[in-house]
């Protein structure tokens, strides 16, 4: 499926199209895709609220499958190999960022299914150096979601500064957070979920959280940190409220509507406001262990690939029950 120009969802902004197999250049490889989850941010993208870089282009970002092909110089994949894709696409290797561990910050990364075709395809290539392993054993629907919404959300409790026992607050209770409350229950942490959802707050309450409430709800205590999934400013506000002295809220989206203007009062002590901005190939590599310990278990709604539309539009609706999931 691919995007030739930004309109609403509800216009299908996405169409069925058939392109040359792609061939892996040097360093790269070719996955064939088994599978493929769909978020906000694939949203975003085809709405026009986050900019694609290139049209026409193919989105999605987490991607399971297996090596059709490895092309010349590669040497740590070979075909058949189980193998997924992330958001990260690539890096200059080089810059401040890079050789610091921080390689999510770098000024010339690139960024799959935005500046290249991505996994809602049969075939997708990619370099070589930021395809991760997959373990084999789960099936490829179950493992798509963990490459985007499970490595962000992981990448936020820790932006966040998550401790085992902390008091953690999850404002926003999608895909994402019903990884991260796995992650935030086996360090033993006393959690509060926040979301507009009656149906969400009982499944929030299932999964282990002690308290869930509506967005203006104060919890019944005051949160170390909290995680925003809610691409609103309003909720980061809320969020901000909820928090005790010296805690934190990281903000887990791509796009944020705007920050309202907030009492200094509510910042005041220590609080601090983060954002996060995308993931690192070791977020991946140590994500994908420890939800292979847990074992964290994903909810997925299954969309065959023409009907990508459909499962976007799903999702800006809030009907999807955990992640949408795009079976070539």
């Amino acid at each position: 499926m691919v995007l030739t120009a930004n309109s609403s969802i509800h216009t299908k902004p996405l169409r069925f199209a058939a392109f040359p197999d792609p061939e892996p250049g040097p360093g790269e490889v070719l996955i064939r895709v088994g599978a493929c989850a769909a978020c906000r941010t694939d949203l975003q993208i085809c709405e026009g609220d986050v900019r694609p870089r290139m049209l026409p282009v193919i989105p999605g970002h987490q991607v399971a499958g297996r090596i059709a092909a490895v092309g010349e110089g590669v040497d740590d994949w070979s075909e058949g190999d189980r193998a997924g894709l992330t958001w990260l696409a690539g890096t200059c290797g080089e810059c401040a960022f890079c050789l610091s561990g921080r390689e999510n910050l770098c000024e010339h990364a690139t960024f799959t299914g935005w500046d290249r075709h991505g996994g809602f395809a049969e075939l997708v290539s990619a370099r070589a150096d930021v395809v991760v392993p997959l373990p084999e054993g789960p099936a490829d629907r179950d493992l798509a979601p963990l490459l985007c919404g499970g490595v962000i959300g992981f990448r936020a409790l820790r932006v966040a500064g998550i401790t085992p026992g902390a008091r953690v607050g999850l404002f926003g209770f999608g895909a994402s957070a019903l990884q991260a409350i796995q992650v935030a229950r086996h360090m033993g942490c006393r959690i509060a979920v926040a979301t507009r959802s009656d149906a969400e707050r009982q499944r929030a309450l299932s999964l282990g959280a002690e308290w869930a409430g509506g967005y203006d709800d104060p919890p019944p205590f005051p949160l170390d940190l909290v995680v925003t999934f809610a691409p609103s400013g309003d909720v980061v506000a809320h969020a901000v409220r909820a928090l005790d002295r010296g805690g934190t809220v990281a903000i887990n989206a791509i796009h944020l509507d705007r920050l309202p203007e907030m009492n200094y009062a509510d910042l005041w002590w220590e609080r601090s406001i983060r954002s996060v901005a995308n993931v690192t190939r070791q977020d991946a590599r140590e994500y994908l262990e420890l939800a292979a310990a847990i074992p964290v278990v994903t909810a997925v709604e299954e969309h065959a690939l023409p009907d990508a539309n459909r499962a976007l539009q799903r999702i800006a609706t809030g009907e999807v029950e955990g992640a949408a999931v795009i079976i070539p």
